[in-house]
């Protein structure tokens, strides 16, 4: 997992434990109950943070969870390192401390159908067909790096390595970092979570001055 401390409208604690692996959780917790926010945001949409809580946070058996060929292709490779979680455990355990606590927890990712919109306007065709061929690719032979936080790196750089998907995720990313410095607004200290791969780019949105940082789509 990585973190950082950052100043934007207010302290921001960013953490980005890997995705699905459930030996980053514990740690991810310490750093919150140590650094006590006043709020939290989550890379998430607000029907994803909604779903996590109906099916996973607050019912009695979590229902069965269907996964595409890639997404068990990453769960295979990520499990040399430790237990695999689906969904995310970073956020579902997130939620339920949280609900303990009361803090508050808010989804900054865009809409699911933002999203998508955001997700057309910056990948047109060919990278489409290029992205399938590559999830395809690394299904087949997922990457096999030393650590956990390099594997989800290089999972990512298989599948979204393009430009388009570069500008998507900027984009995407761009919005999360809008709602994380309105959540700071009127708070001396909130945290944000993302998964492992958006670390860098939240971090520099998050650290950047200017308007140029987090201007509108």
């Amino acid at each position: 997992m990585r973190s950082a401390r950052l100043r934007a409208e207010s302290d921001v604690l960013l953490l980005a434990p890997v995705r699905g692996l459930a030996a980053e959780v514990p740690a991810m917790l310490a750093d919150l109950a140590s650094y006590a926010p006043e709020a939290i945001g989550l890379g998430l949409s607000g029907d994803e943070l909604a779903s996590l809580r109906e099916y996973f946070v607050r019912s009695e058996a979590d229902p069965v969870v269907p996964l595409t060929s890639t997404e068990t292709s990453e769960v295979r490779g990520l499990a040399r390192f430790g237990e695999v979680r689906v969904p995310n455990p970073a956020y579902v355990e997130l939620l339920r401390w949280a609900e303990g606590t009361g803090i508050p927890i808010e989804p900054l990712d865009p809409s699911d159908e933002r999203t998508a919109r955001l997700f057309t306007e910056h990948i047109g065709y060919v990278e489409l067909v290029r992205r399938t061929v590559k999830e395809r690719s690394v299904s087949r032979r997922p990457p096999t790096p030393s650590t956990p936080d390099e594997f989800a790196l290089a999972w990512d750089r298989e599948v979204a390595g393009g430009r388009g998907s570069r500008d998507f995720a900027r984009a995407r990313d761009r919005h999360l970092a809008r709602g994380a410095r309105r959540l700071g607004d009127g708070r001396s200290r909130v945290a944000v979570v993302v998964d492992r791969e958006r670390f860098e780019l939240v971090r520099e949105l998050l650290g950047g001055e200017g308007p140029e940082t987090i201007a509108e789509d």
